[in-house]
Protein backbone atom coordinates (compact mmCIF):
# COMPACT_ATOMS: atom_id res chain seq x y z
CA UNK A 1 0.00 0.00 0.00
CA UNK A 2 1.40 3.43 -0.92
CA UNK A 3 2.14 6.06 1.67
CA UNK A 4 -0.53 8.29 0.14
CA UNK A 5 -3.33 5.74 0.49
CA UNK A 6 -4.60 6.88 3.93
CA UNK A 7 -4.58 10.51 2.79
CA UNK A 8 -6.51 9.65 -0.37
CA UNK A 9 -9.07 7.69 1.64
CA UNK A 10 -9.46 10.56 4.08
CA UNK A 11 -10.02 13.06 1.26
CA UNK A 12 -12.63 10.84 -0.38
CA UNK A 13 -14.45 10.53 2.95
CA UNK A 14 -14.37 14.29 3.62
CA UNK A 15 -15.46 15.14 0.06
CA UNK A 16 -18.33 12.61 0.37
CA UNK A 17 -19.70 14.71 3.23
CA UNK A 18 -20.85 17.29 0.68
CA UNK A 19 -23.09 14.72 -1.00
CA UNK A 20 -24.62 13.76 2.32
CA UNK A 21 -25.33 17.36 3.32
CA UNK A 22 -26.95 17.89 -0.09
CA UNK A 23 -29.63 15.40 0.98
CA UNK A 24 -30.84 18.02 3.45
CA UNK A 25 -29.75 21.36 1.95
CA UNK A 26 -30.07 22.33 -1.70
CA UNK A 27 -27.84 24.79 -3.51
CA UNK A 28 -25.39 25.75 -0.77
CA UNK A 29 -22.36 23.83 -2.04
CA UNK A 30 -19.95 26.72 -1.53
CA UNK A 31 -21.06 27.18 2.08
CA UNK A 32 -20.65 23.45 2.73
CA UNK A 33 -17.16 23.50 1.21
CA UNK A 34 -16.30 26.54 3.32
CA UNK A 35 -17.43 24.79 6.50
CA UNK A 36 -15.37 21.71 5.61
CA UNK A 37 -12.31 23.83 4.82
CA UNK A 38 -12.64 25.57 8.19
CA UNK A 39 -12.82 22.26 10.05
CA UNK A 40 -9.70 21.08 8.22
CA UNK A 41 -7.63 23.96 9.64
CA UNK A 42 -9.33 24.20 13.06
CA UNK A 43 -11.16 27.37 12.07
CA UNK A 44 -14.50 28.86 13.09
CA UNK A 45 -17.21 30.15 10.76
CA UNK A 46 -19.64 33.06 10.83
CA UNK A 47 -22.70 32.34 8.67
CA UNK A 48 -24.63 35.41 7.58
CA UNK A 49 -27.99 35.16 5.86
CA UNK A 50 -31.62 36.09 6.21
CA UNK A 51 -33.90 33.74 8.19
CA UNK A 52 -35.16 30.73 6.31
CA UNK A 53 -32.05 29.98 4.24
CA UNK A 54 -31.29 26.68 6.06
CA UNK A 55 -28.28 27.87 8.06
CA UNK A 56 -29.19 25.78 11.11
CA UNK A 57 -30.10 22.74 9.02
CA UNK A 58 -26.79 23.06 7.20
CA UNK A 59 -24.80 22.79 10.43
CA UNK A 60 -26.90 19.91 11.78
CA UNK A 61 -26.54 17.95 8.54
CA UNK A 62 -22.78 18.55 8.49
CA UNK A 63 -22.43 17.26 12.05
CA UNK A 64 -24.46 14.15 11.20
CA UNK A 65 -22.39 13.38 8.10
CA UNK A 66 -19.14 13.81 10.08
CA UNK A 67 -20.32 11.87 13.14
CA UNK A 68 -19.70 14.87 15.37
CA UNK A 69 -21.57 15.88 18.49
CA UNK A 70 -23.42 19.13 17.88
CA UNK A 71 -25.17 21.49 20.27
CA UNK A 72 -27.16 24.60 19.57
CA UNK A 73 -27.39 27.70 21.76
CA UNK A 74 -29.96 30.37 20.90
CA UNK A 75 -28.24 33.64 21.76
CA UNK A 76 -30.66 36.09 23.40
CA UNK A 77 -30.28 39.42 25.26
CA UNK A 78 -30.58 37.70 28.66
CA UNK A 79 -28.09 34.90 27.92
CA UNK A 80 -25.29 34.75 30.51
CA UNK A 81 -21.71 33.49 29.99
CA UNK A 82 -22.43 30.61 32.37
CA UNK A 83 -25.28 29.50 30.10
CA UNK A 84 -22.67 28.78 27.43
CA UNK A 85 -19.52 27.85 29.34
CA UNK A 86 -20.88 26.15 32.46
CA UNK A 87 -21.02 26.92 36.17
CA UNK A 88 -20.11 25.69 39.62
CA UNK A 89 -22.83 23.59 41.24
CA UNK A 90 -23.01 22.96 44.98
CA UNK A 91 -23.62 19.35 46.03
CA UNK A 92 -24.48 19.01 49.74
CA UNK A 93 -22.90 16.15 51.65
CA UNK A 94 -20.65 15.00 48.82
CA UNK A 95 -17.33 15.69 50.59
CA UNK A 96 -15.26 13.20 52.61
CA UNK A 97 -16.48 14.55 55.92
CA UNK A 98 -20.04 14.92 54.77
CA UNK A 99 -19.61 18.58 53.91
CA UNK A 100 -20.86 19.98 50.65
CA UNK A 101 -18.62 20.43 47.61
CA UNK A 102 -18.65 22.46 44.42
CA UNK A 103 -18.18 20.83 41.05
CA UNK A 104 -18.00 22.31 37.58
CA UNK A 105 -21.04 21.54 35.44
CA UNK A 106 -20.03 21.80 31.78
CA UNK A 107 -22.04 24.02 29.50
CA UNK A 108 -23.05 23.39 25.88
CA UNK A 109 -19.68 24.70 24.63
CA UNK A 110 -18.28 21.27 25.52
CA UNK A 111 -19.13 19.68 22.19
CA UNK A 112 -17.56 19.16 18.77
CA UNK A 113 -19.65 21.64 16.80
CA UNK A 114 -21.25 24.53 18.67
CA UNK A 115 -24.00 26.34 16.76
CA UNK A 116 -24.18 29.86 18.19
CA UNK A 117 -27.49 30.90 16.68
CA UNK A 118 -27.99 34.66 16.18
CA UNK A 119 -24.81 35.44 18.08
CA UNK A 120 -25.29 39.20 17.62
CA UNK A 121 -28.46 39.17 19.74
CA UNK A 122 -26.57 38.74 23.00
CA UNK A 123 -24.54 41.44 24.82
CA UNK A 124 -20.77 41.74 24.27
CA UNK A 125 -19.99 40.19 27.67
CA UNK A 126 -21.58 36.89 26.65
CA UNK A 127 -20.13 37.09 23.14
CA UNK A 128 -16.66 37.57 24.64
CA UNK A 129 -17.12 34.48 26.80
CA UNK A 130 -16.42 32.41 23.68
CA UNK A 131 -13.05 34.06 22.97
CA UNK A 132 -10.91 31.68 25.02
CA UNK A 133 -12.82 28.66 23.74
CA UNK A 134 -12.32 29.74 20.12
CA UNK A 135 -8.66 30.67 20.50
CA UNK A 136 -7.29 28.10 22.96
CA UNK A 137 -9.95 25.33 22.86
CA UNK A 138 -10.40 25.51 26.61
CA UNK A 139 -12.58 27.16 29.23
CA UNK A 140 -11.08 28.65 32.40
CA UNK A 141 -13.26 28.73 35.49
CA UNK A 142 -12.14 29.69 38.99
CA UNK A 143 -8.50 29.50 37.88
CA UNK A 144 -8.82 25.99 36.44
CA UNK A 145 -8.62 25.22 32.72
CA UNK A 146 -11.06 22.71 31.22
CA UNK A 147 -10.11 21.36 27.80
CA UNK A 148 -12.77 21.21 25.10
CA UNK A 149 -13.39 18.07 23.03
CA UNK A 150 -11.36 17.49 19.90
CA UNK A 151 -12.35 18.41 17.25
CA UNK A 152 -14.03 21.66 18.31
CA UNK A 153 -15.45 24.46 16.18
CA UNK A 154 -17.90 27.32 16.55
CA UNK A 155 -20.35 28.06 13.77
CA UNK A 156 -22.18 31.30 14.52
CA UNK A 157 -25.11 32.72 12.59
CA UNK A 158 -26.33 36.26 12.26
CA UNK A 159 -29.05 38.10 10.36
CA UNK A 160 -27.71 40.87 8.10
CA UNK A 161 -30.89 42.95 7.93
CA UNK A 162 -32.34 43.27 11.45
CA UNK A 163 -30.41 45.76 13.58
CA UNK A 164 -32.96 46.39 16.35
CA UNK A 165 -32.07 44.39 19.44
CA UNK A 166 -28.65 43.36 18.13
CA UNK A 167 -25.12 44.02 19.37
CA UNK A 168 -22.13 44.33 17.03
CA UNK A 169 -19.54 41.61 17.55
CA UNK A 170 -16.30 42.85 19.15
CA UNK A 171 -13.49 43.20 16.61
CA UNK A 172 -11.34 40.76 18.58
CA UNK A 173 -14.01 38.10 18.28
CA UNK A 174 -14.81 38.73 14.62
CA UNK A 175 -11.11 38.27 13.87
CA UNK A 176 -11.24 34.77 15.42
CA UNK A 177 -13.56 33.54 12.67
CA UNK A 178 -11.69 32.01 9.75
CA UNK A 179 -14.56 32.60 7.33
CA UNK A 180 -17.56 34.83 7.05
CA UNK A 181 -19.76 32.89 4.66
CA UNK A 182 -22.76 34.55 3.04
CA UNK A 183 -25.77 32.25 2.74
CA UNK A 184 -27.77 33.77 -0.10
CA UNK A 185 -31.25 33.09 -1.43
CA UNK A 186 -31.34 29.94 -3.58
CA UNK A 187 -31.76 30.11 -7.33
CA UNK A 188 -35.23 29.54 -8.77
CA UNK A 189 -34.31 25.97 -9.71
CA UNK A 190 -32.94 25.20 -6.27
CA UNK A 191 -35.93 26.76 -4.54
CA UNK A 192 -38.26 24.65 -6.66
CA UNK A 193 -36.25 21.57 -5.66
CA UNK A 194 -36.75 22.54 -2.00
CA UNK A 195 -40.50 22.80 -2.54
CA UNK A 196 -40.56 19.42 -4.28
CA UNK A 197 -38.82 17.80 -1.32
CA UNK A 198 -41.21 19.32 1.19
CA UNK A 199 -44.19 18.34 -0.98
CA UNK A 200 -42.89 14.76 -0.93
CA UNK A 201 -42.94 14.80 2.88
CA UNK A 202 -39.46 15.99 3.85
CA UNK A 203 -39.20 16.92 7.53
CA UNK A 204 -36.14 19.14 8.10
CA UNK A 205 -36.44 18.60 11.86
CA UNK A 206 -35.92 14.84 11.51
CA UNK A 207 -32.41 14.27 10.16
CA UNK A 208 -32.82 10.49 10.25
CA UNK A 209 -35.68 10.69 7.77
CA UNK A 210 -33.39 12.53 5.32
CA UNK A 211 -31.14 9.49 5.01
CA UNK A 212 -27.90 11.27 5.91
CA UNK A 213 -25.12 8.73 6.42
CA UNK A 214 -22.07 9.32 8.60
CA UNK A 215 -19.44 8.94 5.87
CA UNK A 216 -16.56 10.32 7.94
CA UNK A 217 -15.68 10.91 11.56
CA UNK A 218 -13.02 12.31 13.89
CA UNK A 219 -10.32 9.81 12.73
CA UNK A 220 -10.79 10.77 9.07
CA UNK A 221 -10.89 14.45 10.00
CA UNK A 222 -7.64 14.11 11.97
CA UNK A 223 -5.96 12.36 9.04
CA UNK A 224 -7.25 15.03 6.68
CA UNK A 225 -5.88 17.79 8.91
CA UNK A 226 -2.43 16.20 8.83
CA UNK A 227 -2.62 15.98 5.05
CA UNK A 228 -3.65 19.63 4.68
CA UNK A 229 -0.58 20.55 6.71
CA UNK A 230 1.64 19.01 4.01
CA UNK A 231 0.15 21.07 1.15
CA UNK A 232 2.95 23.15 -0.35
CA UNK A 233 2.83 26.94 -0.62
CA UNK A 234 5.75 28.24 -2.66
CA UNK A 235 7.41 31.53 -1.79
CA UNK A 236 5.86 33.50 -4.70
CA UNK A 237 2.36 32.48 -3.53
CA UNK A 238 3.22 33.44 0.04
CA UNK A 239 4.40 36.82 -1.25
CA UNK A 240 1.10 37.13 -3.16
CA UNK A 241 -0.85 36.63 0.08
CA UNK A 242 1.24 39.30 1.81
CA UNK A 243 0.72 41.69 -1.11
CA UNK A 244 -3.06 41.29 -0.86
CA UNK A 245 -3.03 41.96 2.88
CA UNK A 246 -0.80 45.02 2.49
CA UNK A 247 -3.00 46.36 -0.29
CA UNK A 248 -5.97 46.40 2.10
CA UNK A 249 -3.95 48.49 4.57
CA UNK A 250 -3.14 51.01 1.85
CA UNK A 251 -6.61 51.17 0.27
CA UNK A 252 -8.17 54.66 0.45
CA UNK A 253 -11.58 53.00 0.80
CA UNK A 254 -10.70 51.26 4.05
CA UNK A 255 -10.16 52.56 7.57
CA UNK A 256 -8.91 49.15 8.75
CA UNK A 257 -6.93 46.66 6.70
CA UNK A 258 -6.11 43.00 7.21
CA UNK A 259 -3.88 42.12 10.17
CA UNK A 260 -0.99 39.63 10.01
CA UNK A 261 -3.36 37.10 11.57
CA UNK A 262 -5.58 37.59 8.54
CA UNK A 263 -2.64 36.77 6.26
CA UNK A 264 -2.00 33.56 8.20
CA UNK A 265 -5.67 32.61 8.02
CA UNK A 266 -5.66 33.21 4.27
CA UNK A 267 -2.67 30.90 3.94
CA UNK A 268 -4.35 28.08 5.89
CA UNK A 269 -7.67 28.54 4.09
CA UNK A 270 -5.97 28.31 0.69
CA UNK A 271 -4.21 25.09 1.73
CA UNK A 272 -7.50 23.51 2.78
CA UNK A 273 -9.21 24.67 -0.43
CA UNK A 274 -6.41 23.19 -2.55
CA UNK A 275 -6.50 19.88 -0.67
CA UNK A 276 -10.26 19.55 -1.10
CA UNK A 277 -9.69 20.03 -4.84
CA UNK A 278 -7.15 17.18 -4.85
CA UNK A 279 -4.06 19.39 -5.14
CA UNK A 280 -0.80 19.02 -3.21
CA UNK A 281 0.17 22.67 -3.65
CA UNK A 282 -1.52 26.08 -3.56
CA UNK A 283 -1.90 28.25 -6.64
CA UNK A 284 -3.06 31.88 -6.84
CA UNK A 285 -6.47 30.53 -7.88
CA UNK A 286 -7.03 29.04 -4.43
CA UNK A 287 -5.92 32.27 -2.79
CA UNK A 288 -8.38 34.25 -4.89
CA UNK A 289 -11.19 31.78 -4.17
CA UNK A 290 -10.88 32.03 -0.38
CA UNK A 291 -9.85 35.69 -0.09
CA UNK A 292 -13.42 37.13 0.09
CA UNK A 293 -14.76 34.85 2.87
CA UNK A 294 -11.46 35.05 4.77
CA UNK A 295 -11.00 38.82 4.58
CA UNK A 296 -14.44 40.46 4.24
CA UNK A 297 -14.97 40.60 8.01
CA UNK A 298 -11.39 41.73 8.76
CA UNK A 299 -11.64 45.07 6.94
CA UNK A 300 -13.64 48.21 7.66
CA UNK A 301 -14.98 50.64 5.09
CA UNK A 302 -14.60 54.36 5.55
CA UNK A 303 -18.01 55.87 6.44
CA UNK A 304 -18.12 58.13 3.39
CA UNK A 305 -17.34 55.20 1.10
CA UNK A 306 -20.01 53.06 2.73
CA UNK A 307 -22.57 55.82 2.18
CA UNK A 308 -21.80 55.64 -1.53
CA UNK A 309 -22.89 51.99 -1.57
CA UNK A 310 -19.44 50.46 -1.76
CA UNK A 311 -19.19 47.00 -0.15
CA UNK A 312 -16.33 45.12 1.46
CA UNK A 313 -16.51 42.49 -1.27
CA UNK A 314 -16.38 45.20 -3.92
CA UNK A 315 -13.19 46.63 -2.43
CA UNK A 316 -11.65 43.16 -2.19
CA UNK A 317 -12.55 42.43 -5.81
CA UNK A 318 -10.74 45.60 -6.83
CA UNK A 319 -7.67 44.68 -4.78
CA UNK A 320 -7.57 41.16 -6.20
CA UNK A 321 -7.77 42.58 -9.70
CA UNK A 322 -4.97 45.09 -9.03
CA UNK A 323 -2.40 42.96 -7.16
CA UNK A 324 -0.06 41.25 -9.64
CA UNK A 325 -0.51 37.48 -9.81
CA UNK A 326 2.70 35.40 -9.64
CA UNK A 327 3.45 33.26 -12.67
Amino acid sequence: MSAEAPTTAAREAIVAVRDEVAKAVVGQDRAVTGLLAALLVRGHVLLEGVPGTAKTLLVKALAAALRLEQRRVQFTPDLMPSDVLGQLVYTPGAGQGGEGTFRFRRGPVFTNLLLADEINRTPPKTQAALLEAMEEHQVSFEGQAHRLPEPFAVVATQNPVEYEGTYPLPEAQVDRFLFKLLVDYPTAAHEQAVLARHHAGMDPHDLRSLGIDAVAGPPELAEARRAVGTVRVEEPVQAYIVAIARATRESPSLSLGVSPRGSVMLLHAAKAWAWLAGKSFVTPDEVKAVAPPTLRHRIQLRPEVELEGVTADGVLDGILAAVPVPR
